[in-house]
């Protein structure tokens, strides 16, 4: 499993909107593209003025994550969709070491976006219904020093809030992207086997 099939080039700027455009006010429900024009704001705001963000400080921005991120993306959708159709045979427990170790490889690539930060805006573009299904893709632009990469964000309303699924960076939607690689290690090791992938791969990259 290979990070670099993210584009590194794109996800400094890139990877941190995914990040950013994720968070609603609790006394909200706000259209898709306003939630995802306000988190972007308030996401840029807070790691441009937080040093150790910068710095790739893994506590701060988990801590940021949580509070701007979680509370709107539906992430047992996104780990689910991620791991496929052998999520339906995990148990309980096991999906939720997936998550936790999904919510970690994610944040370990936030971090390598956060500290990459300076100028960057992000400009909605386009919002579009996907047919056949009640969601909808956000596209929007980051733009800052060269050329403009452009962002897709998919969701999904549940219960009366729109959540954040999947986020496109530069032709590539995450979620399937990592479904495609969790599949080799799944064929391989089954549910605990990608558990233990996942974990050991996030255990290297804290060194």
């Amino acid at each position: 499993m290979r990070d670099t099939l993210l584009f590194p080039h794109a996800l400094s700027a890139a990877t941190l909107a995914a990040a950013a455009a994720l968070v609603a006010p609790a006394w909200a429900s706000p259209t898709p593209d306003a939630l995802v024009r306000q988190i972007s704001v308030d996401v840029i705001n807070a790691v441009k003025a937080d040093k150790a963000i910068q710095a790739g400080d893994i506590g701060r921005i988990s801590a940021l994550v949580d509070s701007k991120v979680m509370p709107s993306v539906n992430f047992e959708v996104a780990t689910r969709s991620a791991v496929g159709p052998q999520w339906r045979s995990a148990t309980a427990e096991q999906r939720t070491k997936l998550q936790a170790e999904f919510k970690l490889l994610l944040l370990r690539l936030y971090a390598g976006a956060l500290t990459q930060l300076k100028d960057q805006t992000v400009e909605i573009t386009k919002m579009l219904p996907v047919q056949g299904s009640g969601q909808v893709v956000v596209q929007t632009e980051v733009r800052g020093q060269g050329e403009p990469i452009k962002l897709d964000y998919r969701l999904d309303k549940n219960s009366d809030a729109w959540k954040i699924i999947d986020v496109n960076v530069g032709g590539i939607w995450l979620v399937q992207n990592y479904r495609s690689q969790f599949a080799g290690e799944l064929s391989k090791g089954g549910i605990d086997g990608l558990i233990d992938s996942l974990a050991e791969r996030n255990k290297a990259a804290a060194k």
